[in-house]
């Protein structure tokens, strides 16, 4: 018997969560819930407009219903299991090995291809604002589709790759996970094995995801703002800004926090403060990106309101 419990134990990581006040655990539960749901019927919601919707059948919207498809999935991996729908609300903030690597792979996975779709999404407004004459010729639905397409092959193959090395790693006595899901930093902190290259791996990896697309980003709005800026009109300077600011917002957000959270020196990290990062970018950017591209845009708010007037909902 104490064989067959001692397995058990050893096959589990156990959470320290955000808190250890009950009351306090109740009230987070009850309002990640609600922003959960929000995410999903959000995120869900802007996917379904954008593919009923004909008049938004353009790149840009191609992008943006993936990238609003992608949150959806984003959000999941995290919140129904470890977060808010069990860990808030169980005694036992528990997961097993195996779904503990689950959990990391699929988390790296979209997030990597998040990274990538948003490069993408910015080289499309630097074509649209650049070089609109041709812009629906290069932004072809084949070039939109192998677009995304290949932010997902990247981002499974980034995860396959660094789950391998992470399997290689032995755990000691300690099961703790000082976080609220399993993310790779909190979870090499139990290792009892040397991580020297995994850390060297990750640093290598995450390090040239973020210069690429972030360089892609960067060179696209250098070039869109430079076009901006020798338009003559107000008015097509402004309709020109205003096609890029959501978008720019949307990546701020994004590459921030990751910029932050893993590409800082080991000796920086603080574990409490991660916690709430990681909150920001796996909880509250998956729920605001639909608000952020919908309340600045124009041609979605006008088919929502279509659409609810097809269902007979007035305004």
């Amino acid at each position: 018997m104490k064989e067959k419990n001692f397995t058990v134990i050893i096959n589990e990581f156990v959470f320290v969560g955000l808190t250890n006040n009950l009351i306090l655990q109740i009230v987070l539960f009850l309002v990640f819930l609600a922003i959960y749901i929000a995410t999903l019927v959000g995120n869900l919601g802007l996917f379904v407009l954008i593919r009923a919707c004909p008049k938004l059948h353009t790149p840009m919207y191609f992008f943006l219903s993936n990238l609003s498809l992608l949150d959806a999935c984003f959000s999941s991996v995290v919140a129904p299991k470890t977060f808010m729908l069990v860990s808030f609300i169980s005694h036992r903030k528990t997961i097993s090995y195996s779904s503990c690597f689950t959990q990391l792979y699929f988390y790296i996975a979209l997030a990597t291809a998040e990274c990538y779709l948003l490069a993408a999404m910015a080289y499309d407004r630097y074509v649209a604002v650049c070089n609109p004459l041709m812009y629906t010729v290069i932004m072809s639905e084949r070039l939109c589709v192998l677009l995304v397409f290949a932010s997902f092959v990247v981002g499974f193959l980034n995860a396959t790759v660094q789950i391998g090395f992470s399997l290689t790693v032995s755990f000691g006595d300690s099961k703790v996970i000082n976080h609220f899901f399993c993310d790779g930093p909190p979870l090499m902190k139990l290792a009892c094995s040397d991580t020297t290259l995994n850390q060297i791996l990750v640093f290598t990896i995450v390090g040239f995801n973020e210069v690429t697309t972030t360089s892609i980003v960067l060179i696209s709005y250098t070039c869109i703002f430079s076009t901006i800026i020798r338009i003559r009109s107000n008015d097509s300077k402004h309709k020109a800004f205003s096609t890029c600011t959501s978008h720019l917002t949307a990546v701020s957000l994004f590459y921030g926090t990751l910029l932050f959270m893993y590409l800082r020196p080991s000796s920086s990290y603080s574990l409490e403060q991660d916690k709430i990062i990681a909150v920001v970018y796996t909880v509250l950017i998956p729920f605001v990106n639909p608000l952020i591209y919908s309340l600045r845009n124009k041609d979605v708010k006008d088919a929502l309101i279509k659409g609810m007037e097809r269902l007979g909902i007035s305004r």
